[in-house]
């Protein structure tokens, strides 16, 4: 059973806290009994081991219960987050999903039938084995979403040995490789783990504060978000020891920004993708993106300036792609990254990069430098195609405050002028009045 394990530990440490939400704490021999409930409720149901069901909800109690009791029945879990807004029927169709099961806070569940058979190759082959799989899709930002189908097992092996115990954040989208290794990596820990009331800055400090959390797992926009609005000193977060951050690229300024204002904690940089798992690291220093990846599983290599990965944990395949693997085995990432002896620089997704008369320009460059200009509080840069030139540096910016769209281009293009090429200064500057980070607190460039 994939998720054997993990229950065989909650028995073991029942009365430590498992859950922190809602200004309380239930402990793992709760958590436990939710599960017996979620997996009683399921067998009333006629679902057949192999089904597969699409889990939508947000952190809780509820969820986690359900989502262990579904892969210990053999289902094959599709886990949907409420901020998926227009893709939710892409997923729910790409999945072929039978069943649909939405938590209730009681440890209940709606539960409603969708469709007769999901008859994709790959499913036939996880039932062939007998195993659970779990289903995520990438983002989707530049077309269809890609359904990843995964063993679930694989993708629980790393979660066997035990590790440190530290009262963690769940931030990160329960339907996000990052934020699925979050959880998994606390509870097979039976590590206490804080559901913030929300994903603000302050929702998120307030939770710190209240339940003495030692880990904030957050992506570089949020991060730039906290230090602007500076919950963490409105509330009292000195009981975080780590905060972990990956999902894009971390600017520099905010990394400096970030060890200067917490210079007792470590600061670590994650690396992870859907398709292949999340990947043991560690950073150079706290003001350092450089970064060891590795770890028990999985291999490593650079070919033509962009990582190549090789792990246990490899998905099964794309439920409506191609698959992306060499025909050796390694899943070929995307990102493009600079080799710094064993350790790598990773500078973004090449999807991403911007060809200007043949001189490539990574957006994170130059968001990074934009955000150091005062009054931004974020930055998305993108590419735009230009007749002469192939393609030109455009830049959004939403701001702190209000100020006139010409001061803050004027302000922009000068602060880039001094620290970057030519060739990487935006050509036109957009205020934008909406936030420029998507539900999944990631930049939004398209």
């Amino acid at each position: 059973m994939a998720v054997g394990f993990l229950l065989d530990r909650f028995r073991e440490h029942s009365a430590l806290g498992a859950v922190a939400a809602d200004h309380r704490i239930e402990d793992y021999a709760a958590l436990l009994a939710r599960v017996q409930r979620a997996s009683e409720r399921a067998q009333g149901l006629p679902v057949r081991r192999g089904d597969v069901i699409a889990l939508e909800s947000d952190y809780s109690a509820s969820c986690i219960a359900w989502l262990l009791a579904l892969l210990d029945a053999g289902a094959i879990v599709v886990p949907i987050a409420p901020g998926s807004g227009a893709h939710r029927s892409q997923y729910l169709e790409i999945a072929q999903v039978q069943w649909r099961v939405e938590p209730d806070a009681d440890g209940g569940a709606t539960v409603q039938h969708l469709r007769g058979a999901a008859a994709h190759p790959l499913y036939e082959q996880l039932r062939a084995g007998d195993e659970a799989g779990i289903v995520l899709f990438t983002s989707g930002y530049t077309g269809v979403p890609k359904g990843v189908l995964h063993s679930a097992s694989r993708l629980l092996q790393k979660y066997h040995r035990p590790r440190q115990r530290l009262r963690t954040v769940l931030f990160l989208q329960f339907d996000h490789i990052g934020g699925l290794d979050t959880l998994f990596q606390a509870v097979s820990n039976t590590c206490l783990v804080v559901v913030p009331p929300d994903r603000t800055a302050d929702g998120v400090c307030a939770a710190i504060a209240e339940f003495r959390a030692e880990v904030l797992p957050a992506s570089p926009s949020f991060l730039t978000l906290l230090l602007l609005s500076e919950a963490h000193i409105r509330h009292d977060v000195s009981s975080l020891r780590y905060i972990t951050y990956g999902a894009e690229v971390m600017p520099q300024s905010t990394l400096d920004r970030l060890a200067a204002s917490f210079p007792k904690l470590t600061l670590l940089q994650k690396y992870g993708l859907t398709e292949v798992g999340t990947l043991r690291s560690r950073s150079e220093r706290n003001d350092s993106r450089l970064v060891s990846v590795g770890g028990e599983g999985f291999e490593t290599r650079v070919v033509d300036g962009l990582l190549q990965i090789r792990a246990a944990s490899s998905m099964l395949g794309y439920l409506n792609a191609p698959s992306p693997f060499t025909p050796d085995g390694w899943f070929m990432t995307g990102d493009a990254v600079e080799v710094h002896g064993e350790q790598l620089r990773i500078l973004g997704r090449a999807s991403d990069m911007i060809n200007v008369g043949g001189r490539k320009v990574f957006p994170a460059e130059v968001e990074a430098v934009i955000l150091e200009v005062e009054n931004v509080a974020e930055a998305a840069v993108s590419g735009e195609s230009h007749p002469l030139m192939g393609q030109i540096v455009v830049a959004r910016v939403a701001l702190v405050r209000p100020e006139g769209p010409a001061d803050v281009e004027a302000r922009v293009r000068r602060r880039c002028r001094e620290r970057l090429a030519p060739h990487q200064v935006p050509v036109r500057v957009d205020v934008s009045v909406e936030s420029l980070h998507d539900d999944r607190q990631k930049v939004r460039r398209h």
